[in-house]
């Protein structure tokens, strides 16, 4: 497919054949069974089958499909090892590629958004694009003022696309659970649903990109790249070169891993400290490693792209987050259920053990227990099928909490980004980032009784008498 289909019936048609095609394969699968061959060799080739089919459909389709297809790339890790290895070959593809607009496609929306005369704010103009996503794609260029920029130009009729995908997708959510074990795929589709308003809106992520752009612009670590231009459908920034995360995760050494990792984990915490806003599309196709970091060429910097998608968080994270993070490393059952039944984590009509909501919190913040922490996907795996065992009392508690509107995105968020850097596989001195950027985490120092009593002079004498 060369453009974004918008015909309702097409796109529908391509999405409702993905369900029959798991039967069918399921089916021919039994049928392998039966005429002897091994569940491991028929297990491998229907994962690899419904992973081709998948996500080429999904590729295709750009829009709210593809959407879908790059949220659920970040959780990988969480899949069997015997069957993650199709699923993390065609996840890669949509991290940073899909099937291009036409040309003339492209010239239409910039002449209709930017002039006629739109070629002359370019000294180049690269026809051929650069990366594609979701809903629009980007080129390169050189601004009439000499910079080298991105151009992001949104497909037309990527709106209706994305609301027409996701709302099929939610119709047979249930199909594709078993996809990321652990992992309720239904709410995942209506939190994408809600936010594409936003993500359509580039006046908002250009918006968000600026902030981020001064914030960040004279910091050793974080590169984002301002914003030069912006109008309905097209969005113009500086362009900014770079490793893709996508190839590190797949070739990287070892200290670009690390490196990589742990930029990542001080983006998270640190952004909404220093913005208000957390950059919540966090796959790798938005993240690039450049050389210059603060031991010079040969250290890395992180490179960070789209902002699209945010959530708005004027007090930086919730220092709920990290109260009870902290309380629950210092093992203070009573307080941490105390502090998730006041912020609706735990319903009224629940009752839970507190000692057991402590169990199955502690495996989960283990990063965070110890000075620095090697995220693999094995550990990630175990998480989730701990999770997801119905066997298992973490299933069984897991199912009575509740997550609260407020704390969808964030939850999705770092969910996301603890997936990542499983991919990586890096080693992370995640506490360190806690203790410097998470609201809570660290205990605000008490006053001592004394400067009390000074300050209040005699009454204050006379109250601590009393």
């Amino acid at each position: 497919m060369s453009d974004l289909p918008r015909k309702a019936v097409t796109r529908t048609a391509k999405l409702a054949a993905l369900p029959l095609g798991f039967a069918g394969r399921a089916t021919w699968g039994l049928g392998k069974r039966i005429v002897g061959e091994s569940a491991e060799i028929v297990g491998r080739e229907l994962q690899q089958r419904t992973a081709e089919q998948l996500f080429k459909v999904l590729g295709e389709l750009k829009g709210g499909a593809m959407k879908f297809g790059q949220a659920l790339s970040v959780f990988e890790s969480a899949l069997p090892e015997e069957v993650a290895g199709p699923y993390r070959a065609a996840l890669t593809k949509l991290q940073e590629a899909a099937p291009p607009m036409p040309t003339r496609t492209v010239h239409a929306v910039l002449a209709e958004r930017l002039g006629e005369d739109w070629p002359q704010l370019f000294l180049e103009f690269e026809d051929k694009p650069s990366a594609a996503a979701s809903i629009g794609q980007v080129h390169r260029g050189v601004w009439h003022d000499g910079r080298e920029v991105a151009v992001k130009v949104q497909y037309p009729g990527a709106g209706d696309a994305l609301l027409s995908d996701l709302n099929q997708l939610g119709r047979f959510a249930r199909l594709l659970g078993p996809l990321i074990p652990g992992m309720d795929i239904k709410p995942l589709i209506a939190e994408l649903r809600d936010r594409v308003s936003e993500e359509l809106d580039y006046a908002l992520e250009a918006d968000a990109q600026q902030a981020h752009a001064e914030e960040f612009a004279d910091d050793p670590d974080v590169v984002v790249p301002a914003v030069v231009h912006q109008c309905d459908q097209v969005l113009v920034t500086e362009w900014i070169d770079g490793v893709p995360l996508s190839e590190v995760i797949a070739d990287g050494t070892p200290e670009q891993r690390d490196r990589a990792g742990q930029l990542l984990a001080r983006f998270l915490f640190s952004g909404p400290a220093r913005t208000g806003l957390l950059h919540a599309d966090p796959h790798p196709g938005n993240f690039r490693l450049l050389p210059g970091g603060p031991e010079g060429e040969d250290d890395w910097r992180l490179g960070v792209l789209d902002f699209g998608t945010v959530d708005r968080l004027p007090g930086g994270l919730p220092i709920t987050i990290g109260e009870s993070l902290r309380k629950t490393l210092d093992g203070r059952a009573d307080a941490v259920y105390e502090l998730l039944r006041t912020e609706g984590f735990v319903k009224d009509s629940i009752e839970l053990d507190p000692d057991a909501v402590l169990d199955y919190l502690l495996p989960i913040i283990e990063p965070a227990q110890v000075e620095e922490f090697t995220f693999t996907r094995g550990w990630m795996r175990s998480q989730a099928a701990r999770i997801a065992d119905p066997r298992s009392p973490a299933y069984q508690l897991g199912k009575r909490l509740n997550l609260p509107p407020a704390y969808l995105l964030i939850h999705r968020v770092t969910l996301s980004t603890i997936g990542v850097l499983c991919q990586l596989g890096a080693t992370v001195r995640l506490r360190e980032e806690l203790e410097e950027w998470l609201p809570g985490f660290v205990p605000q120092e008490e006053p001592p009784a004394d400067d009390a009593y000074e300050e209040g002079g005699e009454d204050g004498d006379s109250v601590a008498q009393a």
